[in-house]
């Protein structure tokens, strides 16, 4: 491991360590030179920190069988994707003949089903680093995204996706891997609402951003006269009456019927008894998610929860009514999205998909993926957290 003249520590290899396995002249340039950055929110390559190059077959255990194809064995295991929480999630590939950058998914170490095919990440370590380093500097409003510091709505939003696409597609001769497009058109997203101003809240939404996404008419807001006693906190009360919350989001039904009503006033109605969590006077339900679940609002603080009656306990789900809204406002967009993209970007990759917009999540509300699954190496790895399958193929098709 090395640092460049900038300060920023990068991993380099020798000439000793390339051979036998890394034959293409610019990539061993690149590796024995620039080298890889060791600190980047896109790609992990701690593979490559004290470690001698692997192949596939020795990173699988599979050296001495004939269960993965002669081309996948002598790819080079380099890094691996990552993320929300940093945790790595495909295993980034390097041709060592051709220079060109994968993605599979690998059980390392130990016997297991077979690999995924292997999908195309970037044509050289030079283009996945301008990448990588393009979409952390969009995540960091820095570098050349600084300008968007600041700024916050749907026309940043768009100007943001268009900047980064044109990174991507001047980097790959105008046709990205699957994986670019959908960073250029959903890790923009995190810039439709601002940071905590005036609201009280954890997010200010643009002026009818929920009336536009879902249609004026399906965005119930509440009187004063809705909302239990025990509703004190004044920055959830107003956001109720003001901004309000999408009736029907997929995943969340909200309770328009009846004023809303505590879980102890809305068991006390049910059929059969129900037991009731720690606090259940001050826990407002207002409907119901996916897998019989429901969300309430912590009265006194503004927290979201989901609550299910086998489990005692709620547990968190969102900060607080604005990155609930923010939730269900973003897996609305996935869902147009995936409506409107080529089957490449949906069928194909739908994992990567949903693992970009968990990032999104993460970034904006912690809270809602604060504890992201480990992909597991099948075709569709991720099992979403609740707030996070909106758009899941096979819910609704």
């Amino acid at each position: 491991m090395s640092t460049t003249d900038a300060g920023v520590a990068v991993i380099t290899l020798t000439e000793t360590e390339l051979d036998p396995w890394v034959t293409h002249a610019p990539t061993r340039h690149w590796l024995t030179g620039p080298g890889l950055p060791c600190d980047n929110g896109v790609v992990s390559f701690a593979e490559l920190r004290g470690e001698d190059l692997r192949r596939v077959a020795d990173a699988t255990g599979d050296a001495s069988s004939d269960r993965l194809s002669a081309e996948l064995r002598e790819q080079l295991v380099i890094g691996g994707l990552l993320g929300p929480g940093g945790l790595e999630t495909e295993s980034v590939l390097l041709d060592g003949a051709t220079g060109e950058i994968s993605t599979t998914y690998l059980l390392h170490d130990r016997p297991g089903p077979d690999p995924m095919d292997r999908r195309p990440l970037a044509p050289s370590l030079r283009t996945l680093v301008r990448f990588a380093e393009a979409t952390d500097e969009l995540a960091g409003l820095r570098g050349q995204f600084a300008s968007y510091a600041g700024r916050y709505g749907p026309k940043a939003v768009a100007e943001a996706s268009q900047h980064l696409l044109s990174v991507f597609r001047d980097g790959a001769d105008g046709e990205p891997a699957p994986f670019w497009k959908m960073a250029a058109l959903i890790r923009p997203l995190s810039l439709v609402a601002g940071r905590g101003g005036t609201s009280g809240l954890a997010l200010d939404l643009p002026h009818r951003l929920l009336d536009q996404e879902f249609g004026p008419r399906k965005v119930a807001r509440f009187e004063d006269v809705d909302f239990p006693a025990t509703l004190t906190h004044e920055p959830t009360r107003r956001f109720l009456r003001e901004v309000g919350l999408p009736e029907d989001a997929h995943v969340f039904s909200l309770d328009t019927d009846v004023p809303l009503a505590t879980l102890a006033e809305y068991h006390a109605q049910a059929d059969g008894p129900a037991e009731l969590p720690s606090g259940a006077h001050r826990l407002i339900r207002l409907g119901h998610l996916v897998e019989a679940n429901s969300l309430v609002v912590d009265g006194e603080t503004g927290a979201v929860l989901n609550w299910s009656e086998p489990d005692a306990t709620p547990h968190p789900l969102n900060t607080d009514v604005s990155t609930l809204a923010f939730t269900l406002w973003l897996l609305h967009r996935e869902r147009a999205i995936d409506a409107h993209s080529s089957h490449e970007l949906t069928t194909d990759t739908y994992d990567q998909l949903a693992m970009t917009m968990l990032q999104v999540l993460s970034a904006v509300d912690p809270t809602v993926c604060g504890r992201p699954p480990r992909p597991k190496p099948s075709a569709r790895p991720l099992r979403e957290p609740v707030a996070c399958r909106a758009g899941r193929r096979g819910v609704d098709r």
